[in-house]
């Protein structure tokens, strides 16, 4: 029996294809930091599951394939308390911010049309890419130079006929890059002159530090007919098994026929809206508390990472990832080694390599993602234990 060619081509999952190595180092007896994957500790707030238990009704019914008016709503008060003005036919309701991105590039994409992703990136973006028929082209960026993007010739030299659009995460997802609003305005330019679409993932929108403000391409009013925005409850909430998204976009063909595909899977959960919409409603000043966490693990993290001999790392201005080059040929082997041989004082760490982030073959592989997405001193005892682990690593390849 013959499976399609694009399911053939997608990859397996890098972030948790270790699984069966951090099983195995539990089952020994090891306790294991686990920095591989983004999801938060941070309660989630209370106001969800109120909002569904006071919720009353009898049948969980079908609700509307754009989303209930009530969500649409909710994430419309949102948007208007940072200037963005949309209406309720720019905002569908989506099962997460996943099927925001497959819907918008199923409806922009034909077979071996392009997309340009800056890489390393958010490694289901290839997935996505992958199963429309479509093809990535990589914009190549490096530790060296904190993972900058915003370059017109380097972005100019990869778009051809076929370029259908620029993807991103902003805040970064796996390099917590935050673009600037001058690096929106070279990506916005770009845009209307070869009149391409700007796929902008904000799932990570107000996990911006050090004072510095947040801003979003839904704020550039001359590119709001090629700007589509991909919003989520998950990561800003806390609530990513609720699998509650957006796609805004104020392009009116695009917007239909996106509606197309929501109705094709009839609706979003409908408790989980009315959770969602909750979530949205609450007010800005609950971000606070949960940025200045943050911001005071990354500060450990980095604190950390920085005693270590060779490795090459900047702190990342946003979301809740980092990415880090570490002084060895290959992460990889380098995780499945600490996993199987190395303890210290009985404790292990996981976290990402960085290769399956890139699109690029060969690159990343002296690369590793890790998702500060735990308390203060586990972070720091976690990256203690990648820095003994490289010096006995070190030590057993010489």
């Amino acid at each position: 029996m013959k499976l399609s060619k694009r399911i053939n081509g997608i990859q397996a999952s890098p972030i948790r294809k270790f699984f069966k190595y951090t099983e195995a180092a539990k089952k020994a007896g090891k306790k294991v930091y686990f920095l591989n994957i983004g999801q938060p500790d941070i309660k989630t707030p209370e106001v969800f599951m109120e909002a569904i238990k006071n919720d009353g009704r009898e049948i969980i019914e079908y609700g509307p394939s754009a989303g209930t008016p009530v969500m649409i709503d909710a994430v419309r008060a949102y948007y208007r308390r940072y200037g963005m003005e949309y209406g309720e036919d720019d905002v569908i309701i989506t099962c997460g911010g996943s099927e925001a991105l497959r819907f918008i590039i199923d409806c922009i994409c034909d077979f071996e049309d392009e997309i340009i992703i800056p890489e390393p990136f958010y490694t289901n973006y290839g997935a996505y890419v992958k199963s429309s028929g479509g093809r990535i082209v990589p914009l190549t960026t490096t530790p060296e130079n904190g993972y900058r993007y915003a370059d017109k010739e380097a972005i100019e030299r990869l778009i051809t006929p076929r370029t259908r659009g620029f993807l991103l995460t902003n805040p970064g997802n796996p390099t917590g890059v935050v673009l600037t609003p001058e690096e929106m305005e070279v990506i916005g330019q770009i845009a209307v002159e070869h009149d391409i679409f700007i796929i902008s993932d904000e799932v990570y929108r107000e996990f911006v530090y050090d004072g510095k403000p947040m801003s979003s391409f839904g704020q550039i009013a001359r590119i709001a007919d090629r700007t589509v925005l991909v919003d989520s409850v998950s990561k800003r909430f806390s609530a990513c098994g609720a699998r509650i998204g957006a796609v805004l976009s104020k392009n009116r063909e695009l917007m239909d026929n996106i509606l197309k595909l929501a109705q094709s899977r009839l609706c979003a959960p409908t408790l989980e809206q009315v959770g969602g919409a909750a979530l949205y409603g609450l007010d800005p000043s609950y971000f606070d508390e949960t940025r200045e966490e943050y911001q005071r693990r990354r500060d450990a993290v980095c604190e950390e990472l920085l005693k270590i001999e060779g490795v090459v790392c900047m702190k990342p201005p946003g979301a809740f990832y980092i990415t880090v080059k570490l002084p060895v040929d290959n992460a990889e082997d380098f995780l499945i080694w600490l996993l199987r041989e190395f303890d210290d004082d009985n404790e292990t760490v996981m976290f990402t390599p960085a290769e399956g982030f890139y699109a690029t073959e060969g690159m990343g592989r002296s690369e590793i993602r890790i998702a500060y997405v735990l308390k203060e001193a586990d972070l720091r005892r976690a990256v203690q234990l990648i820095r003994l682990a490289l010096e006995a690593y070190k030590n057993r390849k010489s």
